[in-house]
């Protein structure tokens, strides 16, 4: 009888959504070293997005799981906010036209990197940074698109939408 262990990359895989983005350190500390990461860059098994950030060729990253991403990988603090909080748990009262538009909130000591803002989510991105909330107050997890989410919830989101008007919201 034939056996054989399962690969680095296959146990990972069978681990993660589809549309995972993985970050370099994070694969690192999942004991996948850089010239393993290389080497699934080479052989096509991932495919880079930026300097250590990568997907699995094939699949479709969201705006959704580059934040969960974020939070889990990087333990960053990035949540959904505002009106995008609030349609996703279904309190919108419009039809959105063209593009969604996506509200994602962070403390004022976090950014969002430079390739998440320069990617085309096929969405209008609108991040915000503020200390006016406290980072855990009023957030719940919700799941999108197989990623679990920090998001306001539905009191927060209205506060944040009162905080972005009149620029944003007329």
């Amino acid at each position: 009888m034939n056996t054989k262990l399962p690969t680095k990359i296959n146990q990972l895989l069978q681990k993660k959504p589809q549309g995972t983005l993985f970050l370099s350190s994070w694969l690192l500390s999942n004991g996948i070293s850089y010239d393993l990461q290389r080497s699934y860059k080479n052989s096509q098994w991932f495919t880079s997005i930026a300097s250590g950030v990568m997907y699995r060729t094939g699949d479709t990253p969201t705006i959704y799981s580059a934040v969960a991403c974020l939070n889990q990988q990087d333990g960053k603090h990035f949540h959904i906010g505002a009106m995008t909080a609030l349609d996703i748990q279904g309190f919108s009262h419009y039809l959105p036209m063209g593009k969604q538009t996506v509200v994602v909130f962070s403390p004022k000591n976090e950014q969002l990197p430079k390739w998440f803002l320069k990617r085309d989510w096929d969405i209008i991105l609108r991040n915000f940074t503020t200390n006016n909330f406290d980072n855990e107050l009023a957030i719940t997890e919700e799941v999108r698109d197989g990623f679990t989410l920090l998001m306001s919830e539905r009191e927060r989101a209205f506060m944040e939408c009162l905080h972005l008007a009149p620029e944003y919201y007329n």
